[in-house]
């Protein structure tokens, strides 16, 4: 429930502290003394709109903060975590906003928050109905789930809803593959070449680097024979340097064997003419290799203009040429196949629709068989609230296909006047019966209902004295499995209250200020007297009997 509103600087109130009670909670005082700034501050809460006028004069700042008790709450911790706010594991849930000259701020559990996380927790924390708050009653979605409550169609509501997205995803990936188009001759002529002309080539990507070294030392074979000839010349055969190198080896050790000294000095010459062996050997075993075939130069050309000519139409880069020549063979499949991709997608949307058929026929069941005994309930309430004789009806009308809905629409139908056709309760003017029909309705759903604070602002306007007190004891009635705020001008409702608070407009150091103040005892005999119409011990002991008939 609602444990404490707090309200700072909103309108007449500069600063107010409602502690509220469980069950019926009414609110009296008299017109303009300050009510519809409670009314005023629960919207807030629920995420409406504001606007810097509301601020009280002089101030650059107004606060609402709401502070309800919620035990177990697994559709508000649903929407908190979906938003990325820890859930209220501690059972409560504080609701702040903040409106000032230049920006409005909102924070849930000390955590900021969107006005749309407010309005979505709204719709599980306050059922706020006035005298021209019915759009929800009137709307058939709503009016559908109210049946589907009734029904306790929770469960097969949520398997055809899986059922109804699994058909539908399946259906629009049908329609998405059929505007894709049929290839016209020309665009499959096009992909067959694309794809014969990727694979012909046979495209390695790590071949590209030693494919230029190749191409270049080929171009340059001749040079090369004849450098690399020159270079093995000047290391062997006569009087060329390996030769004179022996020459210079065998004098060092003689040298080494007359003075000893010079071996440190003369050391490094074995190492030398052993790597010009090396280097001579290698030199000579590279001139084997290199090959000289004019055919292999032409060969290795043509290998890279091709996979120049591939970069250019496909590339940049060999890898991108690959992962063209996968697109164009998924596209060929997709084009080449696509009779039976149809039949893929045509069978699977058969299936599913078997799924979604089946499960609406389970919901329309329970909407079939739960529709009339709603029906009975909420005219069996409206009779105890006035309408003796009218008639009320839960109507289904069968959709063409299935919708995200289910298999059929509700109206709610309502006649108040015996003789005169039943009509959908959109077309009722008067909010007078609206706001019964809407209690009916409430008093019928409220073992099904789980929200836990249910608002009537002033429902009971436009009504008699007699329906007053009925209207009042429907509202007690739901105060039983729910908290109730009642804001009324009749003593009948105010009566009923299990707690009553009373507004009043006080004028303190020159500024009008609205006061909220729980009522009992003699002081709640003098409210319900002002209600009556004051003065006089008739009246008094009318309000007192008012009081002992709760």
């Amino acid at each position: 429930m609602l444990s404490l509103l707090k309200i700072k600087n909103l309108a007449l109130v500069d600063s107010l502290e409602w502690q509220l009670g469980s069950g019926l909670v009414g609110v009296t005082g008299e017109t303009g003394a300050g009510k519809s700034v409670i009314v005023g501050a629960l919207k807030l809460v629920l995420g409406e709109r504001a606007d810097k006028s509301m601020i009280r004069t002089g101030e650059s700042a107004c606060t609402v903060e709401a502070v309800f008790d919620l035990p177990n709450a697994p559709a508000v911790n649903a929407v908190l975590e979906e938003s990325g706010l820890d859930p209220c594991d501690d059972g409560q849930l504080i609701v702040k906003r903040v409106i000032g000259q230049s920006s409005n701020k909102q924070f849930i559990n000390n955590s900021s928050a969107t006005l749309g996380v407010l309005k979505s927790l709204g719709s599980h924390l306050v059922d706020l109905h006035g005298p021209h708050d019915h759009q929800g009653l009137l709307s058939t979605d709503r009016q559908l789930a109210m049946l589907d409550a009734y029904a306790d169609a929770s469960e097969a509501g949520l398997d055809y809803r899986m059922a109804w997205r699994t058909w539908r995803e399946k259906v629009e990936a049908l329609e998405v593959f059929q505007k894709s188009g049929v290839a016209g001759e020309h665009e499959l002529e096009l992909l067959r070449h694309q794809l014969d002309e990727i694979d012909a080539a046979q495209v390695n990507p790590g071949e590209a680097a030693g494919l230029e070294s190749d191409y270049q030392r080929a171009a340059n074979s001749s040079r090369l024979v004849e450098s690399v000839g020159a270079a093995l010349g000047m290391l062997s055969g006569d009087d060329a340097l390996m030769d004179r190198l022996g020459h210079l080896q065998r004098t060092s050790r003689d040298l080494e064997k007359l003075d000893p000294v010079l071996r440190e000095t003369l050391d490094g010459l074995d190492r030398t003419v052993l790597e010009l062996q090396e280097m001579e050997s290698a030199l000579s075993d590279y001139l084997d290799g290199l090959n000289t075939d004019p055919a292999e130069l032409a060969r290795l050309e043509e290998r890279i203009n091709t996979l120049e000519n591939l970069k250019r139409k496909y590339g940049p880069s060999l890898e991108d040429v690959l992962t063209h020549r996968e697109q164009v063979a998924q596209r060929l499949g997709s084009v080449e196949n696509r009779a039976e991709q149809l039949q893929a997608f045509q069978d699977a949307i058969d299936a599913s629709r078997e799924k979604v058929d089946a499960s609406g026929d389970v919901l329309s069941d329970l909407r079939r068989k739960s529709a009339p005994r709603l029906a009975k309930d909420i005219a069996r309430h409206l009779k105890e609230l006035g309408f003796k004789q009218a008639a009320f009806e839960v109507r289904l009308t069968a959709h063409e296909k299935p919708e995200a809905s289910g298999l059929e629409d509700v109206e709610f139908e309502f006649g108040p006047n015996p003789g005169e056709p039943m009509k959908p309760l959109r077309q009722i003017a008067s909010s007078g019966e609206i706001s019964r029909v809407m209690l009916s309705v409430k008093s019928a759903l409220a073992e099904q209902d789980a929200t836990p604070l249910m608002v009537f602002d002033e429902i009971d306007a436009n009504v008699g004295g007699e329906i007053a007190r009925a209207v009042g004891e429907k509202m007690a009635r739901l105060g039983d499995r729910h908290q109730v705020v009642a804001i009324t001008h009749f003593p009948q409702v105010a009566a009923l209250a299990a707690h009553h608070f009373v507004v009043s407009k006080d004028v303190e150091d020159g500024r009008t200020c609205s006061r909220l103040v729980a009522v009992d005892g003699e002081h709640r005999t003098d409210e319900l007297v002002r209600m009556l119409g004051g003065g006089g011990e008739q009246v008094r002991a009318m309000a007192q009997s008012l009081l002992a008939g709760q």
